[in-house]
């Protein structure tokens, strides 16, 4: 073992045999397609780096302790060993392979466990722990083999990948995005180039997004602010055909590294909203990550999603900080030049960061290294404690299937394979249900016998038995009201209903137990929106779907604030949104309520019905139309309500100003 610097003594062979043993604990292991790793060509390697930078790799294979601490001297942060040269060339191997598997269909998904990383690593130099940058290869490689021409970089980790930026800065047909620990330019690399005003260049500016952290601590929702108001808009917009993940989980809680508090199911949130782009082809390649235990649980969670099981439910207080929403503000006001969903929005820089002072007290105090070790051992077992609680608490079993309906004979034919049909209810056993209980609701025959078929998939999913439905019915409304008093008195304390076209029962929302939103043409008479009651006004484009930023800005930071227990979603006649945009919304909102999804479709809609169903099965994604940036009218709609109710739904924040957070 050659070691020569103590920084490296995190960057160990346990990264990947505890998260593998992890992986194995959670049966996750036999249900992955095993791709074989193989080494990378060279010709591979010098798709992006020079062939000095290859030569001198190989030349360290024969090298002396001696001689190799010379050469590593050359570079910031990187350690030569014998062996670094062949186990680099695997990780660009395996990263190639598992693109080709997603690529040619094999699979939908998957993940490369690798190391070394990849993402500091430059055309010509070594840089943190990393001598080639796999993903770079692997997108360099994706246009070349396959003619892609889109392709987005999401790097998570929580150091900035400035060699993936250098690497694709003049290049329109990568999108990178990274987030990063960064403190006003004093967190490692402390580069003036990894702040958000770093667009790109050349063809290139608009896709390169950077999104510094100023402080330590971010968690879920600061991290889920992140998706919901800068990457998911622009990542729609660019429509990619293939999404590569810069995977490092050291912005994970316990992390020594990042020091941030982002508790594993958050990778979860974020793994589901990346796998609705680019027709679900999604390769995560393992960067950073020093916490063992934080590190294997959040692998688990990803692959776990990646795997199609139902998303845990986020933790933590839904609440983006200050410094986060200056940040997001920051970053939003940069690119507005760039892309056409920020044409309308209210955008501008803000130079007074409410961080800057917090800079100063860390400059003035300066603990011992010998008292810092302590605290961080005594850290990262009392993290490891409260991540065995923590993922006992959040896990649940995963109901045995997936999509229930109990659609009516011959439907099959229509439905994916993957469904169950349920049986329904009989109709005296019908009759005495409604009778004692929704008597004021129900009056005809015929909608009561499609209660019956709606109320047998619902308690199924309340009970756990399955984990989401669809339900025809003659009449949406009714049924999906009865759906909520059904479920509410099941003991569900918060019901999410969002209801598509004309509403003709709008149930009581006052104890707050449910909340509403109604995505109508225009506003219904008398109802006004309100914390719990909340009217979209909202026709969708003839040219394509503009809903992307309803949901995007609005309806998911809202849904993401109340965290419902179950979400409904019906679809009524007189629908203003496309199939596209209502299976957008399905789709995406399957990140809460464990997944617990009822949608109540109007009898008469086959083909509405066929693409919701592709939805919540997750066999493959449904498309989602042509991306149509929003008219100024609908954003300043969106505005409106984000203004009006920021301070009750928070995650709605997207600009700094002090008196929102007070």
């Amino acid at each position: 073992l050659l070691i020569f610097s103590p920084i490296c003594d995190i960057e160990v062979p346990e990264r990947l045999s505890s998260s593998y043993e992890q992986l194995k604990s959670y049966h996750l292991v036999e249900r992955c397609v095993h791709v074989p790793a193989r080494e990378g060509s060279e010709e591979e390697i010098l798709l992006v780096h020079s062939s000095e930078h290859l030569e001198v790799a190989k030349s360290t294979q024969t090298m002396s302790e001696e001689e190799l601490k010379r050469v590593s001297e050359n570079y910031d942060a990187f350690f030569f060993h014998p062996s670094t040269y062949r186990c680099a060339r695997l990780a660009v191997g395996a990263t190639l392979q598992l693109v080709d598997a997603v690529m040619s269909g094999k699979v939908r998904n998957g993940m490369a466990l690798v190391r070394p990383p990849g993402h500091h690593s430059q055309t010509n130099a070594a840089n943190g722990f990393c001598l080639f940058n796999n993903v770079a290869i692997a997108a360099e490689y994706a246009k070349l083999k396959y003619g892609l021409q889109r392709i987005l970089v999401v790097d998570w980790d929580v150091h900035h990948g400035q060699g993936t930026q250098y690497i694709f800065e003049e290049d329109p047909s990568v999108l990178y995005f990274s987030w990063h620990r960064y403190e006003h330019q004093e967190f490692w690399p402390s580069l003036k180039e990894s702040n958000y005003d770093a667009v790109g260049l050349g063809k290139g500016k608009g896709f390169n997004i950077n999104l510094p952290w100023n402080k330590v601590g971010m968690g879920n929702s600061d991290y889920l602010a992140a998706f919901f108001h800068v990457l998911l808009p622009m990542a729609f917009e660019f429509d990619p055909e293939l999404v590569i993940v810069s995977s490092g989980y050291d912005s994970g809680i316990g992390d020594p590294e990042g020091e941030m508090n982002a508790t594993p199911e958050v990778f979860a949130h974020l793994t589901h909203f990346l796998m609705q782009l680019a027709n679900g082809k999604l390769c995560l390649v393992l960067e950073g990550g020093y916490h063992l235990k934080s590190l294997g649980e959040s692998i688990c969670m990803t692959v776990k999603t990646l795997l199609g099981d139902p998303v845990p439910q986020i933790t933590g207080e839904m609440v983006p900080c200050l410094s986060a929403v200056e940040s997001i503000q920051n970053v939003r006001a940069a690119h507005k030049p760039y892309w056409k969903w920020l044409m309308y929005e209210d955008t501008s820089f803000l130079q007074n960061l409410s961080t800057k002072s917090h800079l100063l007290k860390k400059a003035n105090s300066n603990p011992s290294t010998e008292h810092e070790s302590k605290i961080t051992n005594n850290k990262t077992v009392k993290v490891e404690r409260f991540l065995e609680l923590h993922m006992k608490n959040i896990l649940f079993p995963v109901p045995p299937i997936k999509t229930a309906t109990g659609v009516s004979e011959g439907s099959e034919h229509f439905l994916p394979v993957h469904v169950h049909l349920v049986k329904e209810m009989d109709k005296t056993e019908i009759k005495a249900l409604v009778s004692g209980f929704y008597a004021d609701l129900v009056e005809e025959d015929r909608t009561l016998l499609s209660l019956g078929s709606m109320l047998a998939i619902l308690d199924k999913i309340l009970k756990r038995e399955v984990c989401n439905g669809i339900a025809a019915s003659p009449t949406a409304a009714l049924s999906a009201a009865v759906a909520l008093r059904h479920s509410i008195h099941f003991g569900f304390q918060r019901v999410l209903y969002v209801f598509v076209g004309d509403m003709q029962i709008i149930p009581n929302t006052e104890d707050g137990r449910m909340l509403i939103i109604h995505i109508c043409e225009k506003e219904q008479s008398g109802k006004t929106s309100c914390k719990h009651y909340i009217s979209l006004n909202w026709k969708e484009d003839a040219e394509g779907n503009d809903f992307f930023a309803a949901v995007l800005g609005f309806i998911l930071p809202v849904a993401y604030s109340y965290q419902p227990k179950l979400t409904v979603i019906a679809v009524g006649p007189n629908r203003n949104l496309g199939i596209s945009g209502i299976s957008l919304l399905v789709a995406l909102l399957q990140g809460l309520a464990e997944s617990r999804i009822l949608a109540v479709i109007e009898d008469t809609e086959i083909n509405l019905m066929q693409s919701v169903t592709k939805a919540l099965v997750g066999a493959s994604t449904p498309p989602f139309g042509i991306y149509v940036p929003p008219s100024q009218e609908k954003v300043n709609k969106i505005k409106t309500l984000r203004d009006q109710l920021q301070q009750e739904w928070k995650m709605l924040q997207c600009s700094g100003k002090l008196s929102d957070f007070m």
